[in-house]
């Protein structure tokens, strides 16, 4: 997805039974889509600083939707029944969401976990990628490119930068 592209719409289900869409956060200054699942070592590293990241802008207008895409078949942990084991633990239940059929990966061209695509109050694509530059050690990072992005947008500001490849385990593709 190219900066500065439309967020596409889209409804999924979440680990509350519920169907939910862009219109969950649509009251919103920006909304961060960002790809994850159960499995992935790089995700599971993440979690409590994507749960930090979530808690200290949720009152400053941060709408953010957690999508899995995951082939449960490969990795059963990425199921729904592991989705609503991991939401429950971090009060997730409403925002991660199941891509079962593996459409809106497709539509927003997302490859990786985590992977995070934020979009500004016109809901155009203004930071794609990385969380921060050190996946493995939380107390080695030097750069947080997603929270920076997401401070230059609640601003008001263009993202000084708005792209930084995702590290990650590659989305788990259902066989054709």
């Amino acid at each position: 997805m190219e900066l500065g592209t439309k967020i596409p719409y889209f409804e999924l289900r979440g680990c509350d039974h519920q169907t939910h869409s862009l219109m969950d956060v649509s009251d919103k200054s920006c909304i961060l889509i960002m790809f994850i699942c159960n499995h992935c070592p790089y995700v599971v590293a993440y979690l409590d600083r994507i749960a930090k990241l979530i808690e200290h802008y949720y009152e400053d207008n941060l709408g953010v939707l957690l999508i899995n895409s995951n082939d449960p078949t490969k990795y059963p942990i990425d199921s729904f029944e592991g989705m609503q084991t991991l939401a429950k633990q971090y009060g997730w239940e409403s925002m991660y969401l199941h891509d079962e059929d593996q459409s809106v990966a497709r539509l927003f061209g997302a490859q990786r976990t985590p992977e995070a695509f934020l979009f500004n109050s016109n809901r155009e694509l203004v930071y794609h990628g990385a969380i921060d530059d050190s996946w493995e050690q939380p107390n080695l990072v030097t750069k947080v490119y997603l929270e920076d992005a997401v401070e230059y947008t609640l601003d008001g500001l263009e993202v000084d930068i708005p792209h930084v490849d995702p590290v990650g385990c590659t989305i788990k593709w259902k066989a054709n």
